[in-house]
């Protein structure tokens, strides 16, 4: 069910990313929101650039689908160098990591995403590497073994990561500059919209990006999503130009609702409410009421509905709002007090 989700911030395939590098921008000056993270880029590129140097290593984290991907050819861009993009489940052996720093030039630039599925022996691999600028590369094996010192060019590795707490300490130490990239507000988000559709040459009526951008999540890669949708919508029901109407029917079709909330994330508040009687209730017994994975409700679901309000996380479990309650038209249910010295309950949440 939640794979084939509108508002899902995960990437949606290769065709979704070709669709995305043509509205990515590729400047600074292009780069809407994110302007703490972006002002010290500015400083940190402006410098390196003034001493012909490669920048510092750096990681940038935060939820998936807010730019860490578009923020990286962006660097490359400023500091005219080559970008190489690698993802760390790709990065199965030294050999894989050889290959790649082998042919990287001086201030080249070395993108890998999901840096925090990179495996052990790889991850110790690279550590030299970030820090020295040389790797010791093992060539035959057993008795016919030997280590070769190979010395590398000078390169920024910018790593991305939308789970930061499971990176290794050695790793992160690694990385001179860490930005955290936040949601975006409203109005950055329509920014983004109307760009897009600058791009794609799409007519749009006033307000209509502002009805999409408020849908959106916070989450770029999701407003672009839905604009395309939309897009579609209104090319086959109506003119092709964006209307209040269009946009509207287009997202009811979607079932998605005017905070962004989908049928999946409306189910796991309803069984909160109706099955827990607003909790507090445990991850695992909602997954199997919804007969989701828990991962899908960890990383999918719950993240937007703690941001808006509509969930909290307590030590017992999750317990619903009043304002969830209030959004469903759902009455409150009258939630149970328990004593923290009470002993543990059925799917007692485990932190």
């Amino acid at each position: 069910m939640a794979i084939d989700r509108v508002i899902s911030a995960d990437n949606g395939g290769d065709k979704e990313e070709q669709f995305n590098n043509v509205l990515r921008p590729k400047r600074m000056a292009e780069v809407v929101g994110q302007r703490n993270v972006m002002e010290k880029l500015s400083i940190a590129i402006a410098a390196a650039r003034k001493r012909g140097e490669p920048l510092e290593h750096i990681l940038f984290y935060g939820p998936p689908g807010l730019g860490k991907t578009t923020l990286a050819n962006v660097i490359a861009n400023e500091m005219n160098a080559a970008i190489r993009v690698t993802s760390g489940p790709a990065l199965t052996k030294q050999g894989d990591v050889m290959g790649l720093l082998s042919n990287i030039s001086a201030g080249d630039i070395l993108f890998i995403d999901e840096v925090h599925r990179l495996s052990a022996p790889v991850e110790e691999f690279i550590y030299p590497a970030m820090e020295e600028f040389k790797v010791d590369f093992t060539v035959d094996s057993g008795l016919h073994a030997k280590t070769i010192n190979f010395p590398l060019k000078r390169f920024t590795l910018i790593g991305a990561t939308t789970r930061a707490g499971l990176l290794t300490a050695p790793l992160r130490s690694r990385f001179g500059m860490l930005y955290h990239l936040e949601f975006y507000n409203r109005e950055e988000l329509t920014l983004i919209l109307k760009r897009s559709a600058r791009v794609l040459e799409l007519s749009c009526q006033d307000g209509t990006l502002e009805r999409i951008a408020s849908r959106s999540r916070g989450t770029p890669r999701i407003a672009n999503r839905l604009l395309k949708r939309v897009r579609d919508y209104a090319q086959v029901k109506g003119s092709g130009k964006l209307t209040s109407q269009i946009v509207e029917s287009s997202l009811k079709m979607e079932r998605i609702d005017e905070l962004g909330l989908d049928d999946l994330d409306r189910a796991f508040l309803k069984a909160l409410i109706q099955v827990y009687d607003g909790g507090p209730a445990g991850i695992e017994a909602l997954a199997a009421t919804l007969g989701e994975e828990r991962d899908t409700l960890e990383d999918v679901v719950e993240p937007y509905l703690l941001q808006v309000g509509f969930v909290r996380r307590t030590r017992r479990g999750r317990e619903i709002t009043r304002a969830a309650c209030d959004h469903l038209g759902l009455k409150m249910p009258q939630q149970k007090h328990t004593d923290s010295s009470s002993g543990p309950e059925l799917f007692e949440e485990q932190q």
